[in-house]
């Protein structure tokens, strides 16, 4: 993490004379030199330029003027420097001859990087600006992109994608912004997704092929506007823009994808995975690789909350085969907590006039629990926030009084008014993700304040409700490991053993309880009790061997447990025993 002296002032910079009088204005009350730099890249790539500053206490700090050799447009460097001026500037106005000799009377060399003249101080730390915070995270978006998922578009052009960033793990938790992705892919769409799949930062060029801009009206998520300009961030509803903009992924990639899931898969001790949201063509790849015994994984698929497709399953009926299961919809029922999308009763703790919004609005949630309980399909909703909850355990009640069987899920369950937990039973199940708990955790009392943090991640409330509860990971917002799973549950710590008493401890789950959550209990909310879930005679010969018994070693010690092999049906299908 980059360190600076202070606040940095944000000022409107009107143009490109103005950011000459910029650098002379922090020259003449802070700098003790400025000079011009050239770095010969010796890739046989143009030289890399930038301005070195040599401040008056002896720190040195550099503004790139180009990147690979590229400059860029000089309004984009105004712009740019606009939000990231150092304290002590005067006359922005005046026109200073020797700054323009720097840069030529275009400004064509300059290639601006938000954040601007970071200055380096040491050894004391200082206060991180927002600005620069976020910026950490982008300034090696150009080392880790390079390596993404490139996607062949209509008209020529490639898409790199990526995912993981979360702004909660920064010192500042502030979104970032497209300004650096704009720079360095200036004519490449750059797509990449929040850790938890509920909001992506775009650049310019993905927004123009989206068709997305400041007037662009969305009723199921948020377009985040800063000073009357698109920052790139797009949370939950108008990150489908994106998505259709762009297309389908090739064949050819989504077989290479689920061949490489299922490695990875196997490798973790995973027999069986409940994949929720998949689009008819994706399920339909999905029984004809089965039945071509190319993929072996057992796979319980949730159709995606698509018209055409739910329609489509609804007419032709449920799936059933030994390795897939098809009897059931994903609905999104609202965003994440990380990114406030959430929907609460009451305003985050953190951004007092946001609610979060709905994904899908409460009369949309009524009527397709009415249509899928009439053809007997579960029905499966993502709920963080209270509201959201409290939405669904109403719509579920409703439809369900004469069911006798449902085994309807609220995924996630994660932060429930108290009011609400009774409204889980045998007929509304809880479907979690302990690990959630333990990655929130640093944060999540910040976004909703100590009295709902009380009926958040409450695991040992719910089950004393409901009787069982399901228990996975969520990957990819978290690591594939179950091991993982098993220890955030019965312990409440991260990896590094914090917090030392475990986090809202009273939640635990016994390792009994845990157990049965990844495995029996797993297998019920999926109606695959009969034929999984344990190991009996007459179900399948799905099971694993490890390297340690998970129920009497000392509990810091499960999260380390190795998976030695891994059997489908009795078959070997993943060995970490080296032949002698």
């Amino acid at each position: 993490m980059r360190n600076v002296s202070g606040p940095v002032h944000h000022v409107r910079v009107p143009s490109v004379n103005a950011a000459a009088s910029f650098l002379e204005g922090i020259k003449g009350n802070q700098v003790r030199s400025i000079q011009k730099t050239k770095t010969d890249r010796g890739d046989g790539k143009k030289p890399d330029y930038s301005i070195e500053v040599i401040f008056d206490d002896g720190t040195t700090g550099s503004y790139p003027l180009s990147i690979d050799g590229v400059p860029v447009d000089p309004k984009t460097f105004v712009e740019s420097i606009s939000s990231s001026l150092v304290p002590g500037m005067k006359d922005i106005d005046k026109v200073v001859e020797q700054t323009k000799n720097l840069t030529g009377k275009t400004s064509k060399d300059f290639q601006a990087v938000t954040g601007g003249f970071e200055r380096k101080l040491a050894p004391k730390p200082a206060e991180v600006d927002p600005i620069l915070s976020r910026n950490v995270f982008l300034d090696n978006i150009k080392g880790t992109t390079e390596g993404g998922e490139k996607i062949s578009l209509k008209d020529n052009e490639n898409i790199i994608r990526g995912r993981g960033w979360d702004q909660n793990d920064w010192e500042i938790k502030e979104f970032p912004n497209k300004t650096k992705l704009d720079l360095l892919y200036p004519n490449t769409p750059v797509v990449l997704e929040r850790i938890d799949g509920h909001a992506y930062l775009v650049n310019q060029r993905a927004l123009e092929i989206a068709k997305i801009d400041v007037n662009t009206k969305v009723d199921n998520g948020t377009i985040i506007i800063e000073n009357g300009k698109l920052t790139g961030v797009l949370i939950d509803g108008p990150m489908s823009l994106i998505d259709r903009a762009f297309g389908e992924v090739s064949l050819d990639d989504k077989i290479k994808a689920l061949m490489s899931a299922q490695e990875i898969c196997f490798k973790h001790g995973l027999t069986t995975v409940d994949d929720a949201g998949l689009s008819k063509d994706v399920i339909l790849l999905v029984d004809s690789l089965q039945k071509e015994k190319k993929l072996k994984m057992r796979i319980y698929a949730m159709i995606s909350n698509i018209e055409n497709d739910v329609n489509y399953f609804l007419k032709s009926g449920p799936i059933k085969t030994n390795s897939l299961n098809v009897r059931s919809v994903k609905v999104y029922g609202d965003g994440a907590l990380g990114s406030r999308g959430a929907t609460l009763k009451e305003p985050y703790s953190d951004d007092n006039h946001n609610y979060g919004k709905l994904v899908t609005d409460v009369e949309s949630i009524k009527i397709l629990a009415k249509k899928l309980s009439e053809a007997d399909f579960q029905m499966n909703t993502h709920a963080i926030g209270d509201s959201t909850v409290n939405i669904l355990i109403k719509a579920y009640s409703k439809v369900l009084e004469k069911k006798t069987d449902p085994r309807w899920r609220i995924e996630h369950s994660q932060i429930i008014d108290r009011n609400d937990l009774d409204g889980y039973n045998e007929k509304i199940l809880p479907s979690v993700q302990p690990t959630h708990a333990t990655s929130d955790m640093y944060w999540a009392e910040d976004r909703i304040g100590p009295k709902r943090i009380k009926g958040a991640y409450a695991y040992k409330d719910l089950l004393k409700r409901s009787k069982v509860i399901g228990l996975g990971t969520d990957f990819p917002v978290e690591k594939v490991n179950p091991f993982h799973t098993f220890y955030a549950a019965i312990a409440r710590k991260d990896l590094n053993n914090y917090p030392e008493n475990g986090f809202e401890y009273e939640n635990a789950l016994s390792r009994e309880e845990t157990l049965k959550g990844m495995t029996i209990w797993a297998a019920y909310l999926n109606f695959e009790e009969k034929e999984k879930g344990s190991i009996e005679k007459g179900k399948f010969a799905d099971f694993i061997i490890i390297d340690r018994d998970i129920m009497k070693v000392e509990t810091r010690k499960t999260p380390n447990t190795k998976v030695l092999k891994t059997y489908l049906s009795g078959e070997l299908v993943y060995s970490n025993i080296k032949a002698n």
